[in-house]
């Protein structure tokens, strides 16, 4: 009898000890309240009343606040395909160097709070990026004052063609040999081109000199030179020479810096200017250069076409 006693008594308290395990347990989220009052500060660097979009760097230092804020993730513009980063403070310095000169961006931010709310707030801001090449670069190309380069005949290759996109960095479609347009069009080699830095204004000038004329295509393809003909052949046509600005600016071809290059443009302002060969367009990608040398890039005025134009000072 005890020990039947004893049996129903093991047997009572298992039982307990299972009702009491699967007693379900009532958790809480608490207030799944949204973050508010977002607020985004955009303070451009160097930002005054001379300067209302900053100095020129491209920087910003952005500022957020909210309430209920768990987080931030934020994409610097809007205007191009969506690229979160994850901010790991409220505060942020970027820099804006997609576009030269004043352009506005539209910052967006998703802030975070419990229970996975979130909220999103979007600024637009404005910001002046002026790009400052390698002063090597301009050493080298107005040697700091005024230096002028003609097309290098004496190395293979100094003149060639390509295909524009990134990943074809050569003139592997046709490279001349030495001298190898003396014969047809010896204006290639006798024309000269001048750049010239303006110390007080900070600016630059590129002067085309053409006692021979000039070497290019015509009509469309001359890229708007002034008096090239509407029609004929490649050739050397009469040029009356030429002054524009010029600026430096980032490269957009694609080309990796390990190409090599400086992943710097030479931009020719107005169309009476050209560097070398008159059918391109007016943007150069300095490739290579030294005090003796400069290797250039540029987008033929055909679709598809990289030129490629080796050059030495004048002697």
């Amino acid at each position: 009898m005890k020990k039947n006693i004893n049996y129903f008594l093991g047997v009572f308290f298992v039982l307990l000890l299972t009702v009491s395990s699967c007693t379900e347990e009532t958790y809480s989220l608490g207030d799944l309240t949204a973050p508010s009052n977002i607020v985004i500060t955009a303070d451009p660097v160097g930002k005054d009343a001379t300067h209302p979009n900053g100095d020129g760097s491209g920087n910003v230092k952005i500022t957020i606040s909210a309430t209920n804020a768990l987080g931030y993730k934020v994409d610097y513009d809007a205007n191009d395909d969506i690229a979160w980063v994850v901010l790991p403070s409220k505060t942020e310095n970027k820099k804006f160097d997609s576009k030269l000169g004043v352009n506005t961006y539209r910052v967006t931010v998703v802030v975070s709070g419990v229970g996975g709310t979130s909220s999103v707030v979007t600024k637009e801001v404005t910001v002046r990026y002026d790009y400052t090449p390698d002063p090597a670069i301009i050493t080298n190309l107005t040697n700091n004052a005024s230096k002028t380069w003609i097309v290098d005949k004496s190395v293979a290759g100094h003149f060639g063609v390509g295909p524009w996109e990134s990943g074809s960095t050569g003139p592997v479609w046709w490279a001349a040999a030495v001298n190898e347009k003396v014969a047809c069009c010896n204006c290639f080699y006798t024309a000269s081109f001048t750049f010239t830095k303006v110390v007080a204004s900070g600016t630059y000038s590129l002067t085309v000199n053409s006692p021979d004329g000039i070497l290019t295509k015509t009509g469309a393809l001359a890229g708007g030179l002034p008096g090239i003909p509407a029609t004929g052949d490649e050739g050397c046509y009469a040029f009356a020479g030429g002054t524009s600005a010029f600026t430096f600016g980032g490269s957009t071809s694609g080309v990796a810096a390990s190409t090599p290059s400086t992943q710097t443009n030479i931009n020719l302002a107005g169309s009476n200017t050209f560097i070398g060969y008159g059918a391109t367009q007016k943007s150069y990608e300095i490739l290579t250069i030294t005090a003796s040398t400069m290797y250039l890039r540029v987008q033929g005025t055909e679709t598809g076409n990289a030129w490629y134009l080796k050059m030495i000072p004048k002697p």
